[in-house]
C-alpha cells in the first residue's frame, strides 16, 4: 500500500502539458513527489534486476552456442509465453547487443564481478558484426555491447573493432540522397527504406569520427542522415512516420509505409521514442541548436499526446488508445527525456526530467516489472514488437530492460 500511495504521489507530479499535461512549477517539487522516491528506491530496484539477470543468464548461457543459427551462437531476446522458452536470436539478430549491454549496465549499477564476467564473455561472441554492411542496427549492435564495455572498464582494446563496424555501417550511406539506408540490400535500385530507428545507430558514427584514427567523415554521414531524416519524417506536428521509401533517382519520398504502426497517419510510440533519443544524442555530440529545438518538439509531441495515459507508459501507437502498451517506448523515452531535460534546463528541462521519473516509478512498479521467472526472468513485462505482423505482443523485450536500466542509472 506504501509503494501504491507514493508511486500515485508521483504521478501528481506532472499535470496539464501545454493544453494536456506539465509540471505544475511550484507545487510539483518533483524533489519531494517523485524523484526522491525513485533515488530511495534505485537500491532495490537494481537488486531485483540483478538477481532476474543471475537467473536469465543461468538458463540463456547453455544455450549460447547453436550451430544451427547463422554464426553458430545465440543471445536471449525474449520470452515464448506460449512454450516458456526462452527466445534465443543469432548473434546477427538486431537485437544482439542489448543482452550484454544490460549486463554492462548492472556491473555499473552493482559493481559486481559476476556482471563483468558474463557481459565480457557475451558481448566478444558478437564481435563478427564489426564486418557487417547488409543492416543499419550494427551501432546498436556493437555500441550498446563493445561500447559500453569500453567506457565502463575504461579500455581502448575495443576501439579498432567500432572503428571497423562505423566503416561497415558507412557504406550504406547513399551521397545523393544523403541518408542511410535502414532495410534493403545497398545495390538495390527499387526501394530506399529509411526508419526513425536509424537515428540510434548514429551514436557509434559520432564517436567513431572524435577517435583516435577515426574519420571526420562520419560525422558528416551522422548530420547528413539527421538533416534529411528530419526535414522528411516527421508531421507538423512533430509525429514520426515509421517508413520511407526515397526515390534514388530524385531524392523524393515516394511511399509512406506503416510498418510496426498502426496506419500511416498515426505516430508509432517506440519510433517516437527512438527519435527523441535520437536527436538529442546528435545535440550532445555537435551542439548543433537545431538538433536540440526538434528534440523538445519531438518530446512535447508525445508528452502532451491526448492519448498518453496517466501513468506515461504509451500504447504501442499513440493512435491505438486502449490498446496495448509498450513498456520498451516508456523506458527508451524516459532515458532520452532525462539527457534532454539537462540540455534543456528551466522549468521545462524540470518537467522533461519529472515524466521521465514518472515513467520509471511507473515501470518498477507491480504493474510492469515482473516477479520472479513469470517472463523468464526479463524485467518488464507488456512490450510490443511489431503488433500489425502479430509477432511479440504483450511480450518482454531485451531493449525495452536495457534502456530501464540505462535510464535508471541516468537518474542515480
Amino acid at each position: 500500500m506504501k509503494n501504491l500511495i507514493v508511486t500515485l504521489a508521483a504521478f501528481a507530479a506532472v499535470a496539464v502539458w501545454g493544453g494536456n499535461r506539465a509540471c505544475v512549477a511550484g507545487a510539483c517539487a518533483e524533489k519531494a513527489c517523485g524523484e526522491d522516491v525513485l533515488k530511495e528506491r534505485l537500491p532495490e530496484i537494481f537488486a531485483k534486476a540483478a538477481a532476474h539477470y543471475k537467473a536469465l543468464d543461468a538458463a540463456a548461457t547453455p544455450l549460447m552456442k547453436n550451430p544451427k543459427m547463422r554464426g553458430g551462437c545465440g543471445t536471449p531476446h525474449g520470452w515464448k509465453g506460449s512454450t516458456g522458452e526462452l527466445d534465443m536470436r543469432s548473434i546477427y539478430w538486431w537485437t544482439a547487443g542489448h543482452y550484454p549491454g544490460s549486463l554492462w549496465y548492472l556491473y555499473e549499477a552493482t559493481g559486481d564481478v559476476f556482471f563483468k564476467e558474463r557481459a565480457t564473455a557475451w558481448t566478444e561472441i558478437i564481435a563478427p558484426n564489426s564486418k557487417v554492411s547488409d543492416n543499419h542496427d550494427v551501432g546498436f549492435i556493437m555500441y550498446c555491447s563493445f561500447g559500453n564495455a569500453r567506457r565502463i572498464l575504461k579500455t581502448d582494446r575495443y576501439d579498432a573493432l567500432l572503428l571497423e563496424t562505423a566503416a561497415s555501417l558507412s557504406k550504406r550511406f547513399n551521397d545523393r540522397l544523403g541518408l542511410i539506408r535502414s532495410w534493403g540490400k545497398i545495390e538495390e535500385t527499387k526501394d530506399f527504406l529509411v526508419i526513425p530507428d536509424n537515428m540510434m545507430n548514429l551514436e557509434l558514427l559520432e564517436w567513431a569520427a572524435k577517435a583516435k584514427g577515426g574519420d571526420a567523415r562520419f560525422d558528416a554521414i551522422a548530420r547528413s542522415h539527421s538533416d534529411v531524416t528530419m526535414r522528411n519524417h516527421f508531421r507538423a506536428d512533430g509525429g514520426t512516420y515509421h517508413v520511407l521509401n526515397y526515390c534514388q533517382s530524385d531524392g523524393r519520398v515516394q511511399e509512406i509505409r506503416r510498418g510496426q504502426g498502426a496506419s500511416c497517419f498515426t505516430a508509432w510510440s517506440r519510433g517516437q521514442s527512438w527519435a527523441i533519443y535520437g536527436y538529442t544524442m546528435m545535440y550532445r555530440e555537435t551542439r548543433e541548436s537545431r538538433y536540440l529545438d526538434f528534440a523538445k518538439k519531438l518530446a512535447d509531441f508525445a508528452i502532451g499526446n491526448p492519448n498518453m495515459p496517466e501513468d506515461g507508459v504509451p500504447f504501442w501507437d499513440y493512435g491505438a488508445p486502449g490498446e496495448e502498451r509498450d513498456t520498451s517506448a516508456a523506458s527508451i523515452m524516459a532515458s532520452g527525456l532525462l539527457e534532454l531535460a539537462a540540455f534543456t534546463g528551466g522549468e521545462k528541462g524540470r518537467a522533461y526530467r519529472a515524466f521521465a521519473v514518472k515513467q520509471l516509478l511507473s515501470l518498477a512498479s507491480p504493474a510492469y516489472f515482473s516477479e520472479g521467472g513469470e517472463i523468464g526472468h526479463f524485467l518488464l513485462k507488456h512490450g510490443v514488437g511489431h503488433k500489425p505482423g502479430k509477432s511479440e505482443v504483450d511480450a518482454p523485450l531485451d531493449y525495452g530492460d536495457y534502456y530501464f536500466l540505462e535510464a535508471l542509472l541516468r537518474v542515480r
